[in-house]
């Protein structure tokens, strides 16, 4: 030591460092031959890789086992093994995809062609509705906007109407136990032509009082019914007064000269007429007379009804 140095004490005086600084070096310091700079260390240097863990490691000054160098680049090793070939390693390659299943969704179009045809169908019921009911209307309005309340008389044609005869309600010839004669009206059967069961008519209704009475019993319901006159006329127009069940008509019963008879002609004279007229259920009272201001040179021969107003 030199004065004044008393030199490391302890151990952990020992400055490892003091080869670094100028007292260090007039100690003598001198640098460390081991790795680290540390005293005693050993600087082994190896190849990056070559350390192998878990082994002995060689002692002091001993030469370290090379370990066997690896494959060279892009070449497999000896002692490699793909992780493949262990059991349960990775998968060789790569996996098929499963088969695709045929998963079809609904049937849209049988959907869309069912639904219109159940839309159509209500619109065509709808439709057949409305027309329906507007036809039974313009029925129904026309019935109320052409008939009178109480009766109407009408023209037929020339040849008469067939629909009539086929009636199934009461009728009867004016020589009946059920038609009452009044007013110088009798019976007769000079004339030809007269289409009543025997051939038989009345005549002498041309006078004002004279009347035919018919009572009828039967009428199945209250309503419209159509009374039908079979007559003749001697070649000219006439007119006859109508009183149902005691009221008088505001419509006449019209004889016209339908067959186009010769002035007094009555044999070609005979066809018929008719009048709306409103009946109750049960009996009824009907009457043709001659009135005043009525031209009645008729003769009458059959009296019918039919059900509703005809031609309505």
């Amino acid at each position: 030591m030199t004065p004044g140095d008393n030199g490391a004490s302890t151990p952990e005086d020992d400055d490892p460092f003091g080869y670094l600084y100028a007292d260090g070096q007039a100690r003598g310091a001198q640098p460390p031959s081991g790795g680290y700079g540390y005293p005693n260390s050993v600087n082994r240097v190896r190849t990056v890789g070559e350390r192998q863990y878990g082994q002995q490691q060689p002692g002091y000054g001993q030469q370290p086992t090379v370990p066997q160098q690896q494959g060279t680049y892009g070449q497999p090793s000896a002692h490699y093994q793909a992780p493949e070939t262990l059991p349960g390693g990775a998968p060789t390659g790569r996996q098929p995809m499963p088969p695709a299943t045929d998963r079809r969704g609904p049937n849209t179009k049988g959907l869309l062609i069912g639904a219109i045809a159940v839309v159509a169908a209500v619109v065509i019921g709808i439709s057949v509705a409305i027309i329906n009911g507007n036809s039974d209307d313009d029925k129904s309005g026309n019935q109320a906007g052409s008939t009178p309340t109480q009766s109407q008389s009408h023209e037929p044609s020339p040849s008469g109407g067939s629909s009539a005869d086929s009636g199934e309600l009461p009728k009867a010839d004016v020589t009946d136990s059920s038609v009452q004669l009044s007013g110088g009206v009798s019976a007769a059967s000079d004339v030809k032509g007269a289409k009543s069961s025997d051939g038989k008519y009345v005549t002498g209704l041309n006078q004002v009082g004279a009347s035919i009475t018919w009572s009828v019993d039967g009428i199945p319901t209250d309503g419209k019914y159509s009374l039908y006159v079979g007559y003749s006329v001697p070649g000219k127009d006439g007119t006859a007064s109508l009183t149902v069940n005691g009221t008088p008509s505001t419509n006449p019963v019209k004889l016209k000269n339908w067959s186009h008879a010769d002035a007094g002609n009555y044999e070609r004279g005979w066809t018929k007429t008719y009048n709306y007229i409103q009946l109750k259920k049960g009996h009824n009272t009907l009457s043709i007379s001659c009135g005043q201001g009525d031209q009645c040179d008729a003769l009458v021969d059959r009296l019918w009804l039919v059900k509703g107003w005809v031609g309505s």
